[in-house]
């Protein structure tokens, strides 16, 4: 069975005031619906397959109540962004008592996870209304924290060129540090992960791995 988390319902008190915030952060508007005692809006965060959505008679929820998550391949990179776009985003931190622990006294602290792990470091901001995002930043899924496709995305011909600059970049540290070989082996698992929705870091482990498991290519 086929089942996508489509959308989260976030409250707010000025829908126009909301809506300007979020095209201000780069999230792209899909409807803007009117009609009598209703406005229903949907924002899509970058490359995200859940979108948000608020407005005028669509939730009973208080506005500010929402707490929500976005995954960024860089914290430093994602918060530098925003910043950039006049959000007012918080110093990069990581909680003491492990991911999203507020159970503990002075939860947040200072600083990148001390052991660099992914998932552990985080940047925070919110909205007019005081609705809380957190970035979370995720370099490598956990085993089994993503589910299996049968087939890769389509993308139109600018965003596979994008994806083969990327791949180059990432290749090129490869080919420095391992024996000869055919480039096109590198690339083909890097694309097919990237296609599949594999973050940067887990497609070079994904082509990495091939070349070695599969191909038996020895470091220089």
């Amino acid at each position: 069975m086929n089942i996508k988390l489509e959308a989260v319902i976030v409250p707010v008190s000025d829908v126009d005031r909301a809506k300007a915030f979020y095209e201000k952060l780069g999230f792209r508007l899909d409807i803007d619906i009117v009609s009598e005692n209703f406005r229903g809006i949907q924002f899509t965060p970058p490359r995200s397959e859940t979108s948000m959505i608020f407005g005028k008679g669509v939730t009973s929820g208080r506005s500010g109540s929402a707490d929500l998550v976005l995954a960024v391949d860089n914290v430093d990179a994602a918060r530098e962004d925003l910043i950039a776009r006049g959000v007012n985003v918080s110093e990069v931190f990581h909680y003491t008592g492990g991911p999203f622990n507020n159970a503990v006294k002075n939860p947040r602290v200072s600083g990148r996870d001390p052991q660099g792990r992914s998932y552990f470091s985080f940047a925070s901001f919110e909205d007019p209304d005081g609705n809380r995002w957190l970035l979370q930043e995720i370099t490598t899924r956990l085993p089994g924290r993503e589910w299996e496709q049968t087939r890769a995305r389509t993308m139109d011909v600018a965003t596979l060129a994008e994806l083969l600059r990327e791949t180059s970049e990432h290749h090129d540290h490869y080919e420095k540090t391992h024996a000869e070989h055919h480039w096109w082996d590198w690339y083909a698992p890097y694309l097919s992960a990237r296609q599949n929705g594999s973050s940067p870091g887990d497609a070079v482990a994904a082509a990495n791995r091939y070349m070695d498991e599969v191909l038996h290519v020895p470091p220089r």
